[in-house]
């Protein structure tokens, strides 16, 4: 597969949505934005679309929160459905990738950054979609 130039990623939270996005050599993720969730997944959905097209991002990919043992539990489930309900708003190709971690490693890279939870947790939703982003980017450089 060649690599999208443009690459926004998603981490789905029940009560917020940590959006990243590459740069357009599709080398480095970073953190964009949080979208609060609206309570309408079609609004969500809607200004993920409206990102994507700002961003002029060729794809999505959506974090998949998979159980540690690798298994597709509640949580995931949820996602994967989500993901099928957002390709069809979206005009580029969604995909999902592990993200097992990826809120625990933001968390701990901004404590080391000596960041006091408040801020943490106005962040950290992003910060998670930057990490898996870069992860699923660094896997495709070595495909």
């Amino acid at each position: 597969m060649t690599r999208p130039l443009r690459v926004l990623g998603i981490d789905l939270g029940s009560k917020r949505i940590g959006i990243a996005v590459s740069d357009r050599s599709g080398t480095i993720a970073s953190p964009l934005m949080v979208l609060q969730r609206s309570g309408s997944t079609k609004k969500d959905h809607d200004n993920i679309r409206l990102l994507v097209e700002e961003e002029e991002c060729e794809a999505v990919v959506v974090g998949l929160p998979l159980s540690m043992n690798g298994s597709i539990g509640k949580a995931a489930t949820a996602a994967l459905a989500e993901t099928k309900q957002l390709a069809t708003v979206v005009n580029v190709p969604v995909s999902t990738y592990d993200e097992r971690l990826t809120t625990v490693s933001a968390d701990r890279a901004m404590i080391e950054a000596k960041m006091n939870a408040q801020a943490r947790r106005r962040v950290v939703d992003k910060v998670a979609a930057a990490v898996m982003l870069q992860s699923w980017l660094d896997r495709q450089a070595n495909l």
